[in-house]
């Protein structure tokens, strides 16, 4: 049946973006009519792809140069807060997230009279749920994050009873990762019986194709993502830990633009990698050095490369310990830690590939992007 769809993706992360644009694709290479909302890099990077987008009010925590700063981000909830924006080399004035809610709900109500869609789905995108609550729209939610458990303060638990109450309206629930128990995501997640949402949720696997690919085991490769905070942060993390070891290491600083590449001791640094690039980098790894973004968590799955995580907020925290748990990645907070944790991958590496090979098998059993639209399809049935 042919629909009218609107998607809206939160741009905390670049990892919604990333599920959106091939969802997107498909699903208008099935004939649906598309239409987009997001904020940010997440909306300039959907202009690229696609027509009809529409630019929202995005939501940010509060970041400086030393990444998100939790303090400071739960007084931002209702408090605007000066910030010295680096992109832009300036101090600004931050508005508060209630500020941003409230103007982001009303750019997507802006044009949902002229859309008129007949489904709405929302990747981590709470603001478009209650859109479609209120308007009597059917929706379906994308999430890697429901009621999570780790690194969340106290504080943020009413909020979260409120965000779970537009949840609970959805038609459906896609959750874009392995089921339990290799939920990469289960911390975030949260108990879904206890939430009352098991009926609703499908596990369909990474948007990620997972088929096993085989490498050379030349580097240890470094992806930087994330707002110049967070990039900051662990750049001067990793740098000086890498640049005395003796292994190559290949840096992407995640700053798109021109590439500009140079040398640091034994480091590669390159200020952007392309995707074609950044593929052949993943594939001939040793193990990787990541935040714990859910994206590139199931890249390093598709690779089967071992992994240490710098989680530099909430969620990548939650992915990190679950893949040291499944003993497929170790988590460094600082520069004593990470330099531990690399000797004790590269004595125990052997251990390791065969526990993220283990990964990969069960992983590639699904096709996360293939169901997601089957369950989009048929949402209206």
């Amino acid at each position: 049946m042919y629909m009218r769809i609107l998607l809206s993706c939160s741009e905390l992360g670049l990892g919604h973006v990333s599920r959106i644009i091939p969802l997107g694709k498909r699903l208008a290479a099935h004939g649906h009519e598309m239409f987009f909302f997001s904020g940010g890099k997440a909306h300039e990077m959907l202009q690229k792809e696609f027509t009809n987008v529409y630019k929202c009010t995005p939501i940010s925590w509060y970041e400086n140069a030393h990444g998100i700063i939790t303090s400071a981000s739960l007084v931002n909830l209702f408090f605007p807060l000066p910030l010295f924006n680096m992109d832009k080399n300036r101090l600004e004035i931050k508005n508060s997230n209630a500020w941003e809610t409230i103007h982001r709900y009303y750019d997507l109500r802006e044009n949902i009279h002229d859309i008129a869609p007949d489904l709405l789905v929302a990747d981590g995108d709470i603001n478009a749920l209650r859109l479609a609550q209120r308007w009597k729209i059917p929706s379906v939610y994308i999430a890697n994050m429901i009621r999570p458990s780790y690194g969340f303060s106290a504080f943020l638990s009413p909020g979260e009873r409120v965000v779970e109450r537009y949840v609970k309206k959805c038609s459906k629930i896609i959750i874009p990762d392995n089921p339990p128990p290799y939920t990469i995501s289960e911390y975030s997640i949260g108990n879904l019986d206890r939430l009352g949402l098991n009926a609703k949720v499908e596990y369909v696997g990474g948007f990620v194709d997972t088929t096993p690919v085989k490498g050379s085991q030349d580097h240890i490769f470094a992806p930087i993502s994330g707002p110049p905070g967070t990039r900051g942060k662990l750049i001067k993390t990793l740098i000086p830990v890498l640049e005395k070891l003796k292994t190559k290491c290949v840096i992407s600083l995640g700053t798109p633009g021109k590439k500009v590449s140079t040398k640091i001791g034994n480091c590669e640094l390159h200020t952007w990698l392309s995707d074609e690039e950044r593929q052949e980098a993943m594939r001939n790894a040793k193990f990787v050095i990541f935040s714990g973004g859910h994206a590139t968590c199931f890249e390093t799955i598709k690779y089967s490369k071992p992994s240490i995580c710098i989680p530099t907020q909430p969620e990548q925290l939650g992915n990190a310990a679950k893949l040291q748990d499944l003993k497929c990645s170790i988590t460094a907070k600082n520069k004593s830690q990470l330099q531990k944790a690399v000797v004790k991958l590269e004595k125990e590496q052997e251990s390791y590939n065969r526990n993220m090979s283990a990964l990969n098998e069960f992983s590639s059993k699904f096709k996360g992007l293939d169901r997601a639209v089957d369950i989009i399809e048929t949402s209206l049935d």
